[in-house]
C-alpha cells in the first residue's frame, strides 16, 4: 500500500467540516448507480486510529476519549465502601426507621433507653450486611485484579515488535498478537491469522457457553498474506459504530490511503473472552476495550425481584405500623389523662431550668414519641436478616440434592436469585419453550421428499426405536480386538496418541463419556465435538433412494461431457442437486484427525462400537474377509473405508498415515468420526460392482490413508443434513471461506468456489450459498429454510413457457406440501431445500450492490436484507426434509404431575404449528379427548369474532366460570358449575400462531383471549417472537395477577425468563444465554418436577410460617410492654432490664425460627411427589394470608394478655420489686414463645431439640450470670441478684408452669380440631406419612383414585403411550363471513377426520389433496363441520416416535378454528 503523506487526521478533521465524510449507499437507493455523499456526526461513529509510527499522534490524541482495558466491576473502595454501603442499607425504610428511633432516644426529653442500648440492634444489622457486602465485593476485586493482570502480546512501536503486556495496558488502536488457546482480551478486528484462509477458529463457551467452534475471518483485502503481519504497513482509518451490546451485529469500514473503502461485520470481530482454538497465530487491531466491549456491555448482572411473600410482608408491616401508632396513641392519651388526674403537678413531674412545666398537649407528644422508641420491637427489624440467611439455607439444600444433579452434563442445578426461592412453591402458570427445553435438541435425521417423491428412510427409523449409547466397556472393546483381521489393516502397535480436537478448558459439557487415557487413567470427559452423539451422526440410507442416488451420480459424471444448455429438471439431477445442497449449504467446519484442533496434544476419546460380537462376526461372514472377493467391493460403502469406524479406537501418530478399515454396523460409529450404515447387496453403484477390492481401495481421493473427519456445526440441524448428505456418500471434506469440496460417491472430489454466503437469520429464516459448479461453470444459489418462506419464494409455476413442465412443477409442489404436513403431524422439524441458476451479468450486477451495503454504516441490515431478498426468489424447489427432535426423558411424566399440580402449562414455541401440537401429544400436554381449536387469522375482525365464537360454544359446554372470590385477602378458589347435561365434557386445547397473537394485541383483544384461556386445559403459541413470548408472559401475570414462571434454553427465551416471576434457564446445546439470564438453571426439565412440588413447596411454608411466626413473636413481646403502661400512669417505664429486652430477640428467640425456617418438612418428598396437588396449598397462599395475620395477632395478643395477667395477679399483693415481677414475666413470655414454636414444627430432629432447648438454657445462664455481675450496669435501676431470688421462690416455679399452659391452651385446642376434622390435603397427607409403610402405600393409591378424574363417555381413554394427532375435527371459517352465525353444539367434536394442508399454499394450488376441505361458497355457517378420514397411505410405513407411541391405536377428537 501507498503511503499517506499528510495526517489521517487533519485530514479527517478537514473531511468533516466540508461534509465529505460519506458511507457509499446510505443517501441513495441500493440499486442506484450514483453515490451520494454525507457527512457523519463523529459522535455517532468511532475512529480508530492504528498504533504505529505513521498514525502514533492521531492514536495519541484520539485513544485518550476511549475506555481502556482495565475493568472495576467492584461497587465500593475503600473510600468509598463505609459511606456508599450505609446509604445503600439506608434505602430500606425500615433501616431509616429504626435509625429515627435511634436518633429520638437521644433526645433527653424522650430517652427511654440507653442511649448505647437503642443503637445496638440497628448497628448489628448494619454490620453483619456490611461485612457480607464487603466480602462480596474483595471477591470480585481479586478476580478483577487477576483479569486486569493476564498477559498478551502488544505492539510496541519503538521496539517494533511485539512485547508482553498486561491487559489492562490495551488500548484501542493497539495491535494485539494471539496464541492458540489464548483468551482475547478486548474487542478485536481480524487482520492477519496463519491459516492460509484467512481463517481464524473462535470458543465462545465463556461468552454464551456454546462449545461449537465459531468462524471469523480476516477482513477482506487482508487474507493473502503469505508472512507475518506488519503493523508498521498499516496505514488504514476505520470507522465503525458506537459501543453496543449486540453480541452479533457490528459493522463499520476501513478507509485506505487512497479513498476506497472495504466494508466489515461481525465476521471480522473477535470478541472479548471467547478464546483461539485450532489457529497458531492471530493478529488484529483493537476496537473496544474494558467496559465498552460487548462482553461486559451484556453482563448486566442479576436482577432483583421481589417475592411474593415479600410484598405480603411489607404490607403487614404496614398493618404493624398502623397498631404502633394506635397503641403509642393510646399511650399519649392515657399519660394526658393521668397527669390531668392530679390537682397539682405530681412530686415525679421535674420542672425545667425556669421552673415551668411542659404542657399537657405538649406532654402527650412527647409520650406518643416516648411510646414508639418503647414500642419499637412490634416492627420486627431481625426477621429481615433472618430471612436472608433462611433463603441461604435453602439454596445450600437446593444445591445438594442429587435428584437434580445431572451425571451426563456434571451440571447441577444452579440459583442465581436468592431472594425468590419460596416463590417456587406458588407458581401458577408455566410458559416453555419446546425445542431444547421439552426436547433433546438432538436432530436425528429420519425423512425426505425430494421432488415430490418421499423416502421414508424405515430401517433407520427401526434403528432408532432402540437408541444405544456407543459406550461400552473395555473387555467388550478388547474382545472386538481380538478378532482376526488382515495384515494391511492392522495398525502399527508402535502408534503414538491422536491429537484432540478440542481443549478442555472454558467450556460447557455437552455428553458425558468415558475416556482412557495413555497412561491408564480413566476420567469423565465429554464428547469433544458439539451435535456429534451417535444418534445424530449415524443415519442408515434409504434402498429406494439410494439407487436413484448412483443414477445421480451417473449423471454427474457426464456432466463434464454433455453441457447442459439450460437447467435440467430431470429426477436425477434434482436428486443429486438435492444432496449438493445438502453438502455444500451450511457453515459446518471439517476437521481431521490427522489435522489437530490445536497445539496442545492431549489423548484421544475412545469409544467402542456398540455392535455385538455375533453381529461383527456375522458381518464379516458376509463380507468375506479372508478372500477379499468381489462381494467386498459390492458391499463396503464407496466413500469410505473400514478405518473409519475402527481406526479411531487404532492409535495412531500425526506423522504417519493410517489405513483405515471400515464396517458395515448397521449405523454404529466411533466417537471420532462418521460411520456409513451397512448396504445390502446390490445397493452399492453398479459401476462398483464389476470393480476389484484393490481398485475399490486405491481409488481417487478414496484410499487408505483418507482422513478421519469431524464435523462441527453450530446448529443441530445442520449437522443433521451434513450427516445425512455423507450416509448418501456425498461428503464435505474440506471447507474454506473461497471453497467447498465435496467427495462424490464414486470418489472423485468435486471443490466449489465459493462466492457468497447469505448466512441464515431469524428474520429471513433461511440460508443462501452462491458457488460455481466445477462441472458446468453455472454459478448455482443453493437455498435451504423454513418451508412457510420457501415456499412463497419458488418460481411461478404460470411462468414456464412449457405446458408439461408447468404441470410437473406444480405436482411436484402439492406433493412436496403434502409431505411437509405430514412431517409435522409426526412431530418432525421442516426444511425446503431449493437452487436457483443465474447468469454472470446478474451475478456480478447483485455483487456490486452487496459490497456497497457491507461498507455502509447507516441502514446496513436494511441494506442487507434487500440484496438478499433481490438473489432469493424465482428458486426451484428441489425437495424437503425432516428431523426429529427427541423428547427429554422424564418430560410427559412431569408435565402429567404439574397439571396435576394445578399448574397451567403453555407452550410457546416458533415451530410449526402441526409439529408443536403433536409434541404436546406426545409429552401429555394435550389428552387423546380433548377438543383442540386452532386459531389462524391476520385480520382483527375475524379473530374477534372467532374468540367469541369459541368462548360461547366453550361457555355452553362448560358453563360460565365464576370470578375468584377473596375472604380477607385469601384468594378463594373459583368453581365452574357442571354442564347441563351431566355427563364429563371433554377438557379444550387452543392453539394459535404469530399472526393471531399480533391481531388480538393490535385489535386489543386480550381480555377474551384470557378468559378463553380459562376454560383451556392448555395453550400452544405457535410461529412467536421473543417479543411475543414477552408480551404472552406479562399479558397473563398482570392481567391474571398470577405467579409466572418460563423455563428456555436459548437466546430467544431470554426475554420471556426475564418477564416472568420466575425465570428458569436449561444449560443445553444452545448456549448459555437462557442461563445467564435466569434465576435458576437446570438441565433437565424433568428437574423441574421435584424443584416445585417438593422444594418449591417446602420453601414457600417453610418461610411462610416463619415469617408468621415472627410477627406473633414480636407482637406478644411488646404488648407486656404496653400492659404495664396501665399500671404505671404511661409513663414509658419498663419492668423489664434494658439487656435483657435486647437479648431475648438476639439470642434467646433468634434461631429456633432460623433451624424452623431451614429445615421443617410438613410433608416428606416422597408423598410430595406422589400426590401433586398437594402443592395447591402454596398456590393459594394457606400458610401465610392476611386472614392467618390476624389470627395470630389476636392470638399473640391473648397470649401477652396471659403471660402479664397471670403473673400480676398472682403477686398483686407481695412486696417484690419491679424487676422480679418483670423477671418472672420475662421467663414466662420465653416459655410461652418457645412452646409456640415447637407447636408448630412438623419434623423433629436433635438439630430441633437441641437448639429450642438451648435457647431456653441459655437464658437461665446469661440471666444468672448476668444478675450476678451487673451491679450497677442500668444506673438508677439494679438487676442484682434478681434471678437467683427467683429461683429460690416455688411461687416463680408455678407461675412460669401454669401461665403457658393456660395462654398455649386456644393454640393447641384449635391445632387437635384441625387434625382431627380439618379437610385441609396437607393434614390429610401429614397423617398418610405417620403411617407404615405399606399402609402408606394403600393410603396414596386409594388417594390417587378417589381424585382421578372420571373418563369421557363414549371417549378412548388416555394412555400412557402418547400418539400423533391423527383425527381431527375442522372447524373452518372464512374471513369474508359475519360473526353473528349459529354456534357448533359439543357434540360435534366427536367427529373424526384428518389432516389439513398448510393454508398458505392450499389456497392456489389445485394440485392439493386436502382442497376438497375448504367449504363451499353456499355454507353460511362460520364455524363447520367436516368429517374425513386421514389417509393412511403413510401412517402405515412410519417409525414409532416419541416413547415408542403405536400410530392409530386411539383416535382424538380435535376440533380447529382456521381462517
Amino acid at each position: 500500500m501507498a503511503l499517506s503523506v499528510d495526517s489521517s487526521w487533519h485530514r479527517w478533521q478537514w473531511r468533516v467540516r466540508n461534509g465529505l465524510v460519506q458511507s457509499p449507499s446510505e443517501a441513495t437507493p441500493l440499486l442506484s448507480p450514483e453515490k451520494g455523499r454525507q457527512s457523519h456526526s463523529l459522535t455517532q461513529q468511532r475512529v480508530v486510529f492504528p498504533n504505529n509510527s505513521l498514525f502514533h499522534h492521531d492514536w495519541a490524541k484520539v485513544s485518550g476519549r476511549y475506555s481502556g482495558n482495565k475493568i472495576c466491576t467492584t461497587k465500593y473502595t475503600i473510600f468509598t465502601f463505609l459511606p456508599q454501603n450505609l446509604l445503600e442499607q439506608f434505602h430500606r425504610w425500615a433501616n431509616l426507621y429504626f435509625l429515627f428511633l435511634v436518633v429520638l432516644n437521644w433526645m433527653p426529653a424522650m430517652e427511654v433507653f440507653h442511649r448505647e442500648i437503642t443503637m445496638l440492634p440497628l448497628a448489628i444489622v448494619l454490620f453483619i450486611i456490611m461485612v457480607k457486602d464487603g466480602m462480596e465485593d474483595f471477591k470480585r476485586h481479586r478476580f478483577d485484579r487477576e483479569i486486569n493482570g493476564s498477559n498478551i502480546q502488544i505492539y510496541e512501536r519503538k521496539a517494533q515488535g511485539y512485547v508482553q503486556k498486561r491487559w489492562k495496558d490495551v488500548c484501542v488502536g493497539d495491535f494485539v498478537q494471539m496464541q492458540c488457546n489464548e483468551i482475547i482480551p478486548a474487542d478485536i478486528l481480524l487482520l492477519f491469522s496463519s491459516d492460509p484462509s484467512g481463517i481464524c477458529h473462535l470458543e465462545t463457551a465463556n461468552l454464551d457457553g456454546e462449545t461449537n467452534l465459531k468462524q471469523r475471518r480476516v477482513v477482506k483485502g487482508f487474507s493473502q498474506q503469505e508472512v507475518q503481519f506488519e503493523p508498521e504497513h498499516f496505514h488504514n482509518t476505520i470507522v465503525c459504530e458506537k459501543p453496543n451490546n449486540h453480541l452479533n451485529k457490528f459493522k463499520g469500514y476501513m478507509e485506505h490511503p487512497d479513498q476506497t473503502r472495504t466494508g466489515f461485520g461481525s465476521e471480522s470481530l473477535l470478541l472479548r473472552g471467547c478464546t483461539i482454538r485450532n489457529t497458531e497465530v492471530a493478529v488484529g487491531i483493537v476496537i473496544y476495550a474494558g467496559h465498552e466491549t460487548k462482553a461486559l456491555l451484556n453482563n448486566s448482572g442479576p436482577r432483583y425481584k421481589r417475592s411474593k411473600i415479600e410484598r405480603r410482608m411489607n404490607t403487614d408491616v404496614f398493618f404493624c405500623i398502623g397498631l404502633l401508632f394506635l397503641m403509642c396513641l393510646i399511650g399519649a392519651v392515657g399519660h394526658s389523662l393521668w397527669n390531668r388526674s392530679f390537682r397539682e403537678h405530681p412530686p415525679f413531674d421535674v420542672p425545667d431550668a425556669n421552673g415551668g412545666f411542659l404542657p399537657v398537649a405538649l406532654g402527650g407528644f412527647y409520650m406518643f414519641l416516648t411510646m414508639i422508641i418503647l414500642l419499637q420491637v412490634l416492627i420486627p427489624i431481625s426477621l429481615y436478616v433472618s430471612i436472608e440467611l433462611v433463603k441461604l439455607g435453602q439454596v445450600f439444600f437446593l444445591h445438594n440434592d442429587l435428584d437434580l444433579y445431572d451425571e451426563e452434563t456434571d451440571l447441577s442445578i444452579q440459583c442465581r436469585a436468592l431472594n425468590i426461592t419460596e416463590d417456587l412453591g406458588q407458581i401458577q402458570y408455566i410458559f416453555s419453550d419446546k425445542t431444547g427445553t421439552l426436547t433433546e435438541n438432538k436432530m436425528v435425521f429420519r425423512r425426505c421428499t425430494i421432488v415430490g417423491c418421499e423416502y421414508s428412510h424405515q430401517e433407520n427409523a427401526k434403528r432408532l426405536e432402540t437408541p444405544k449409547e456407543l459406550d461400552s466397556d473395555s473387555e467388550e472393546w478388547t474382545q472386538y480386538q481380538c478378532l482376526s483381521f488382515p495384515a494391511r489393516w492392522t495398525q502399527s502397535p508402535a502408534a503414538g496418541v491422536q491429537p484432540l480436537r478440542r481443549c478442555q478448558s472454558a467450556r460447557v459439557p455437552i455428553q458425558g463419556h468415558s475416556r482412557q487415557r495413555s497412561m491408564g487413567r480413566w476420567e469423565n470427559a465429554q464428547s469433544p465435538v458439539a451435535f456429534s452423539s451417535s444418534i445424530e451422526k449415524d443415519v442408515t440410507p434409504d434402498k429406494n433412494l439410494l439407487t436413484k442416488v448412483q443414477d445421480a451420480t451417473l449423471w454427474l459424471e457426464a456432466l463434464p461431457d454433455s453441457r447442459p444448455a439450460k437447467t435440467s429438471r430431470s429426477t436425477t439431477a434434482s436428486i443429486a442437486d438435492f444432496f449438493l445442497a445438502l453438502t455444500i449449504c451450511n457453515s459446518v467446519m471439517v476437521s481431521t484427525t490427522t489435522k489437530p484442533r490445536q497445539r496442545v496434544t492431549m489423548p484421544p476419546s475412545t469409544k467402542v462400537l456398540g455392535t455385538s460380537l455375533e453381529k461383527i462376526q456375522q458381518l464379516f461372514q458376509k463380507l468375506k474377509l479372508s478372500s477379499l472377493s468381489q462381494s467386498f467391493s459390492s458391499t463396503v460403502p464407496s466413500d469410505t473405508d473400514l478405518g473409519e469406524s475402527l481406526g479411531a479406537n487404532m492409535p495412531t501418530t500425526d506423522s504417519e498415515e493410517r489405513d483405515d478399515v471400515s464396517v458395515g454396523s448397521g449405523g454404529y460409529s466411533t466417537d471420532g468420526g462418521y460411520k456409513s450404515s451397512t448396504w445390502d447387496q446390490g445397493d452399492i453403484l453398479a459401476s462398483g460392482s464389476d470393480a476389484s477390492s484393490e481398485e475399490v481401495l486405491g481409488a481417487p481421493a478414496l484410499g487408505l490413508a483418507s482422513p478421519e473427519l469431524c464435523y462441527e456445526a453450530e446448529s443441530p440441524d445442520e449437522a443433521a443434513l451434513v450427516h445425512a448428505a455423507r450416509a448418501y456418500s456425498f461428503t464435505l471434506v474440506s471447507r474454506t471461506p473461497e471453497q467447498v469440496t465435496v467427495r462424490l460417491p464414486q470418489g472423485t472430489c468435486l471443490t466449489f468456489d465459493v462466492l457468497c454466503t447469505l448466512a441464515f437469520d431469524s428474520v429471513r429464516k433461511r440460508m443462501s450459498v452462491v458457488v460455481r459448479h466445477p462441472l458446468t461453470g453455472e454459478i448455482v444459489i443453493y437455498t435451504k429454510g423454513a418451508d412457510s418462506v420457501i415456499m412463497d419464494l419458488l418460481e411461478d409455476p404460470a411462468c414456464v413457457a412449457e405446458t408439461d413442465v408447468e404441470k410437473k412443477v406444480r405436482k411436484i409442489r402439492a406433493r412436496t406440501q403434502k409431505h411437509l404436513d405430514l412431517y409435522a403431524r409426526d412431530g418432525l422439524r421442516t426444511l425446503c431445500i431449493a437452487k436457483k441458476v443465474v447468469s454472470e451479468e446478474d451475478f456480478q450486477r447483485w455483487a456490486s450492490f452487496r459490497r456497497e451495503a457491507e461498507a455502509s454504516l447507516d441502514n446496513r441490515d436494511e441494506l442487507l436484507m434487500e440484496t438478499a431478498q433481490h438473489l432469493e426468489n424465482q428458486l426451484t424447489l428441489l425437495g424437503a426434509t425432516g428431523i426429529e427432535d427427541r423428547l427429554q426423558e422424564g418430560v410427559p411424566d412431569t408435565v402429567a404431575a404439574l397439571r396435576e399440580a394445578g399448574i397451567q402449562l403453555w407452550v410457546l414455541t416458533g415451530d410449526k404449528q402441526e409439529t408443536a401440537v403433536n409434541i404436546a401429544y406426545s409429552c401429555r400436554l394435550l389428552h387423546q379427548t380433548d377438543t383442540v381449536y386452532s386459531i389462524n387469522t391476520e385480520s382483527q375482525e375475524t379473530c374477534e369474532s372467532i374468540l367469541n365464537c369459541v368462548l360461547e360454544e366453550v361457555k355452553q359446554c362448560h358453563g360460565p366460570r365464576k370470578p375468584d372470590c377473596k375472604f380477607f385477602g385469601f384468594r378463594l378458589p373459583s368453581e365452574t358449575p357442571p354442564p347441563t347435561s351431566g355427563a364429563t365434557v371433554p377438557e379444550v386445547g387452543l392453539v394459535i400462531d404469530g399472526k393471531t397473537l399480533n391481531a388480538i394485541f393490535q385489535g386489543k383483544l386480550e381480555k377474551t383471549f384470557l378468559e378463553l384461556t380459562q376454560y383451556c386445559r392448555s395453550v400452544l403459541c405457535c410461529r412467536s417472537t421473543p417479543l411475543q413470548k414477552k408480551m404472552i408472559v406479562k399479558l397473563v401475570r398482570d392481567k391474571l395477577s398470577v405467579m409466572t414462571l418460563s423455563i428456555g434454553d436459548g437466546a430467544n427465551d431470554v426475554s420471556m425468563i426475564q418477564a416472568a416471576d420466575i425465570g428458569i434457564g436449561i444449560s443445553g446445546q444452545e448456549g448459555m444465554q437462557a442461563v445467564m439470564s435466569s434465576d435458576f438453571a437446570i438441565s433437565r426439565f424433568r428437574h423441574l418436577q421435584k424443584l416445585l412440588l417438593v422444594h418449591g413447596h417446602w420453601c414457600y411454608t417453610r418461610l411462610a410460617r416463619m415469617v408468621v411466626y415472627y410477627f406473633y413473636k414480636n407482637v406478644c413481646y411488646v404488648n407486656l410492654l404496653f400492659w404495664y403502661q396501665f399500671l404505671c400512669g404511661f409513663s414509658g417505664s419498663t419492668m423489664i432490664d434494658y439487656w435483657q429486652m435486647i437479648f431475648f430477640n438476639l439470642f434467646f428467640t433468634s434461631l429456633p425460627p432460623l433451624v424452623f425456617g431451614v429445615l421443617d418438612k410438613d410433608v416428606s418428598a416422597e408423598t410430595l411427589l406422589t400426590l401433586p396437588e398437594l402443592y395447591k396449598s402454596g398456590q393459594n397462599s394457606e400458610c401465610y394470608n392476611l386472614l392467618n395475620f390476624w389470627v395470630s395477632m389476636v392470638d399473640a395478643f391473648y397470649q401477652s394478655l396471659m403471660c402479664f395477667f397471670i403473673p400480676y395477679l398472682t403477686y398483686k399483693d407481695s412486696d417484690i420489686d419491679v424487676f422480679t415481677f418483670g423477671t418472672s414475666i420475662n421467663t414466662i413470655s420465653l416459655t410461652t414463645i418457645l412452646l409456640h414454636q415447637a407447636m408448630e414444627m412438623k419434623t423433629w430432629t436433635i438439630i430441633h431439640g437441641l437448639v429450642l432447648v438451648g435457647s431456653f438454657l441459655m437464658y437461665f445462664v446469661v440471666s444468672l450470670v448476668y444478675n450476678a455481675t451487673c451491679v450497677t450496669c442500668n444506673s438508677p435501676t439494679n438487676p442484682y441478684w434478681v434471678m437467683e431470688g427467683q429461683l429460690s421462690d416455688p411461687t416463680f416455679y408455678l407461675v412460669c408452669f401454669l401461665t403457658p399452659v393456660a395462654a398455649l391452651l386456644p393454640r393447641y385446642f384449635f391445632l387437635s380440631l384441625q387434625g382431627t376434622y380439618g379437610k385441609s390435603l396437607i393434614l390429610k397427607a401429614q397423617k398418610i406419612d405417620q403411617l407404615p409403610k405399606d399402609k402408606r402405600d394403600l393410603a396414596i393409591q386409594s388417594w390417587r383414585s378417589r381424585h382421578m378424574p372420571a373418563p369421557v363417555p363414549g371417549k378412548a381413554q388416555p394412555t400412557h403411550h402418547p400418539v400423533p394427532p391423527v383425527p381431527e375435527q375442522d372447524l373452518r371459517a372464512s374471513a369474508s363471513r359475519s360473526a353473528s352465525t349459529p354456534k357448533q353444539k359439543c357434540k360435534e367434536d366427536g367427529v373424526l377426520c384428518g389432516d389439513r394442508s398448510s393454508r398458505d399454499h392450499r389456497r392456489d394450488d389445485p394440485y392439493s389433496a386436502d382442497s376438497s376441505a375448504k367449504p363451499s361458497s353456499g355454507d353460511h355457517l362460520l364455524l363447520r363441520p367436516s368429517s374425513r378420514m386421514a389417509s393412511g397411505a403413510h401412517a402405515s410405513g412410519q417409525a414409532n416416535v416419541y416413547q415408542g407411541s403405536s400410530r392409530g391405536s386411539h383416535r382424538r377428537s380435535q376440533s380447529s378454528l382456521t381462517i
